[in-house]
């Protein structure tokens, strides 16, 4: 069996053929007069026309040889079948494409449509060009590769060859779609605000540093936009919304790549419980548009959304799937404990609202299938979301899990500078106790804030997470175009 380099040098050397001939294996363009997507919509259409038909596209299989050559191509909306026959083209020509075609290249081809006895629609070509020499072979066991990480570093393969694969990233792109849709129709305003920031700020998360010359000054890469844009509430627009990539340096896992994409949006007087209200409808209406039911299916369960999503406190589910009988009380050394029975690494650093939320995530969170809202946090655990009036140990928040997995979190935006401050300064404590996630202080956020601020609700959804549990993946960097890796050493 030749070696990959061996069949590079072979492919060359048809370069080198057509270059011998004038021919131009790289040409700046192709017109072609339709799509084969649309040519097998309208082929009895098509079929009647006098003049020859131009179509492109790669090569993807070549079966026969001698009189009869058929050809199986695909320009990225549809597979169609080429017939090569002796005495229908020039015999140059015919001589030209068997001496210099391979599975892999582009070719443009002209001629007329016909269907065979087998009732096959095919283009019996009269002519053809190469449009785009391949000089690799496509690999014929993609499928069922051992190595997952080279799918996910040589993805323009692995969509290729994999019409699943590239379904699931069509399925996450009408998603996004639909996610502006309806944020358009509600009278969100679409806006970008910067990656770049001198203060990391918006969640609990170690940021990525970097430096800017020119300016001589540190720059994080934004953990979340949230601050930005907030200050555009406060600077007059009353709903707004951002999707973009933040940046994290933790650890990689199932749900987690240091670089993803979120959707967040604010509205003035608003607040928690309507926010919940509308990331439901919003979901389902999702669901709705992309699949035309209100069902799906995800790890082997189905997903219902045509229910009224549940709501749960989250010292409820401490109670319920943890058996700590009085979460809302223990002391750092009682929930350290209880971590350590249930195998949960501590660190000296981590407060109790932390140690809780690893206890939640590794106990609590696979158990919720079902659309579910969870509220009543501990306010350290959330320094950007309101106090509850009735208790201001608790913070006016949700998340919404579904499928086991973290979609999305909100809350009534806390817009009180004094208590901001103040909240801040306790975040930056623990920094200095060693958290590298504890929110930092943004001075000019903070500076923001005191022109006033209006009653706000806030939400961000993770959309490569929704990606996953609407395309029934388990790992996020199957949603992900290309993921982060480790470099290849071979190159």
């Amino acid at each position: 069996m030749a070696s990959i380099e061996e069949i590079r040098e072979e492919r060359l050397k048809k370069i080198a053929i057509l270059r011998d001939k004038g021919i131009d294996p790289y040409p700046i363009s192709s017109s072609p007069d339709v799509s084969v997507e649309k040519l097998v919509l309208n082929f009895s259409k098509l079929s009647k026309r006098k003049k020859p038909l131009k179509l492109v596209g790669r090569v993807k299989a070549l079966r026969g040889q001698g009189a009869l050559i058929f050809l199986d191509f695909s320009d990225g909306t549809g597979m169609f079948q080429g017939l090569l026959k002796k005495g229908e083209m020039k015999e140059d020509l015919r001589e030209l494409f068997i001496a210099t075609v391979d599975i892999g290249d582009f070719i443009e081809l002209k001629g007329t449509l016909f269907t065979t006895k087998r009732k096959e629609k095919t283009l019996l070509v009269k002519d053809w060009r190469m449009l785009a020499k391949s000089l690799r072979p496509l690999p014929d066991k993609w499928h069922g590769l051992k190595d997952v990480e080279e799918r996910f570093r040589r993805r323009y393969l692995d969509t290729l060859m994999s019409p699943e694969v590239k379904e699931r990233f069509m399925v996450r792109s009408k998603m996004i779609t639909e996610l502006r849709s309806f944020l358009g129709k509600e009278g969100f305003l679409e806006v970008e605000t910067p990656i770049l920031q001198p203060s990391p700020g918006g969640a609990t998360a170690e940021p990525f540093s970097t430096h800017h010359d020119a300016l001589n000054m540190g720059l994080y890469l934004r953990i979340a936009p949230e601050l930005y844009l907030k200050r555009l509430l406060v600077g007059g627009f009353d709903k707004v919304y951002e999707i973009g990539r933040n940046f994290r340096n933790e650890g990689i896992d199932v749900t987690h790549n240091p670089e993803f994409t979120m959707l967040e949006f604010y509205e003035s007087f608003s607040d928690a419980k309507k926010q919940m209200a509308f990331v439901e409808k919003m979901i389902r209406s999702a669901v709705k548009k992309l699949f035309k039911k209100s069902t799906i299916a995800h790890n082997g369960k189905n997903i219902d959304f045509s229910k009224k999503f549940t709501v749960v406190s989250f010292f409820d589910l401490l109670k319920r799937y943890a058996l700590i009988s009085h979460p809302e009380n223990m002391d750092k050394n009682e929930i350290t404990l209880k971590a350590k029975q249930l195998g949960i690494d501590v660190d000296e650093a981590d407060t109790v609202e932390k140690t809780m939320d690893s206890i939640y995530k590794k106990v609590c969170r696979p158990k919720l299938i079902q659309p579910t809202f969870i509220v009543g946090y501990p306010a350290n655990y959330l320094p950007l979301a309101k106090r509850l009036p009735k208790d201001a140990t608790l913070v006016d928040a949700f998340q919404l899990v579904i499928g086991g997995i973290e979609l999305a979190k909100g809350f009534s935006e806390l817009n009180d500078p004094i208590d901001q401050l103040e909240r801040f300064a306790q975040q930056e404590a623990r920094r200095e106790a060693g958290d590298k996630e504890a929110h930092g202080a943004d001075r000019e956020f903070l500076e923001a804030m005191e022109y006033g601020m209006p009653p706000a609700g806030g939400v961000g959804i993770g959309i490569d997470r929704l990606a996953m549990l609407l395309t029934d993946t388990h790992n996020i960097r199957e949603v992900i175009l290309f993921p982060t890796l480790r470099p290849r050493s071979d190159l």
